[in-house]
This record gives C-alpha cells, structure tokens and sequence, in this order.
C-alpha cells in the first residue's frame, strides 16, 4: 500500500515548479490532491499528469490572499474527496527590489500571498484536521528567510513563516497536527529563471555559477524539495513537528 493511500491533500501554487513536483509526488504516494493556483486553467496540465500515472485530482482556481476564495476552494476538495489530511502552502511570488526602489505595492503582494495566504489556508484547513484528530501541514519557507539582497519583502515574509511554522506546531500539535516548512536554496524553476532575466543574466551562467557556491555542485530541483515534504507529510515523519528543513545542498 502506498504511504498515503486514502489521504486527501491540497498544495497551493501548484501550476508549476515545487508546487507542481509536489502535487505530483503526493499524488504517486497514493494522495488525492487539490491542485490550487491563480487559474483553473494554469492547473489543468498537472491534474492531467496525476490522471495519466493512475492518480486522482482536481483543479481548483484560488487567489490564496482572498479569505472567501480560499474557504472555498478548501470546501471544494473536501466536498470533492470527503476530507482533508495534507496542506502545502507553496504559492509565492517575486517583487525583488532594493529597500529604496521598493514599493507599498511590491511589499503587500508579496506579505499577502505568501504569509497571509500561508495563514488564510491553515486557518481553514485546520477546521477539518481538527475534527478528525490528524494533519500534516508543511509551508513553504527560504534560506532567504537568513537574508538576501535587494529582497527584503520576500525575506521577510519567508522568516515570518518560520515563526508561523513553529507556532502552529505548538497549538495544533494536541490535536495530532503536524506543522512543518522546507525551507529551499537554489532551485531551478520558471521562478528563479524569471528572476534571472530581469536581471539580465543567462539562466544557465546563473545555474553554473550558482553550483560553484553550493557544497554538492549542482543547483537544487523541484523534486528534490517535493522529496522531503513528502517524507514530512508522511506517518514516517509522525514525531517531527515545529521544524525548518534546508533544502539547499549544503550552502551555509
């Protein structure tokens, strides 16, 4: 029997990159997933990969910064597969300035996907994990959280979820509530290549360079991040509650 066989998870941000390897590697080990993002549509290719290897999903278009639209879509997949076991707050964005540069606007965006969506979501997932005494949360964090140039909303927000992380561990854990966050180097997605560009720098020099720094040699991919949410989303990981996990290679 595959380790999460009968168990029901949502990921959000899962249209692409370590949302998307996520949604996929729950759904091989044995979950039904609720595949969120901005589109229904941007969705679609990756409840279309879980069908094609056997498994079960739905899409499901969500602004996760959007208190209704996120109980709904929750509602959506419980209604859908009759309950909820694993929630992934993945879903994230980019508004990477200097501090000066910065606006209201980027700051906001930024704070409301990533820590307000990561709150919204919990909040209305919690309900069902609380009734049925079992949960497996894990949110999204970064080493950007230690700091990182010219990203001070996007550190910021990460680090807020480190210490969102470890609370919730703390008032859910009685209810049998797992709350966790990865927290991921250098990973090559659409996301760090975008980054890349506006930037003017080629994705591959970016890549290579990046590889000299990081202990292992080689930049990060979604499936190796998708790898240990799976392992922290899993009865294996049932004593692991309140932690960061670095997914970065060996980087310091």
């Amino acid at each position: 029997m595959s380790r999460l066989q009968d168990k029901v998870a949502i990921v959000t941000g899962a249209a692409r990159g370590i949302g998307a390897a996520t949604a996929l590697r729950l759904a091989r080990d044995g979950a039904k997933v609720g595949v969120l993002d901005l589109s229904e549509d941007a969705c679609q290719e990756v409840v279309q990969q879980i069908h094609d290897q056997g498994g079960e999903a739905v899409a499901v278009g969500c602004d996760v910064a959007d208190s209704q639209q996120v109980e709904e879509s929750i509602n959506q997949v419980v209604s859908r597969f009759g309950r909820l076991d694993i929630l992934v707050n993945n879903a994230g964005v980019l508004r990477d300035n200097l501090l000066f540069k910065m606006s209201e606007d980027d700051w906001d965006t930024v704070m409301n996907v990533h820590l307000k969506g990561s709150f919204l979501a919990s909040r209305a997932a919690q309900k069902h994990m609380v009734n049925q005494k079992y949960g497996k949360i894990v949110n999204t964090s970064s080493t950007s959280a230690l700091g990182n140039r010219g990203q001070s909303n996007y550190s910021a927000a990460k680090a807020g979820l480190q210490g969102f992380t470890k609370t919730l561990a703390i008032e859910l854990g009685p209810f049998n509530i797992n709350v966790n966050a990865v927290a991921p180097g250098f990973i090559a997605t659409d996301m760090t290549k975008a980054t890349a560009e506006r930037v003017g720098m080629d994705f591959e020099e970016n890549k290579r360079m990046a590889s000299e720094r990081i202990p292992l040699r080689r930049v990060g991919q979604p499936e190796d991040v998708a790898n240990v949410i799976a392992f922290l989303v899993s009865d294996e990981a049932s004593y692991v509650s309140g932690q960061i996990i670095y997914v970065n290679g060996g980087n310091r």
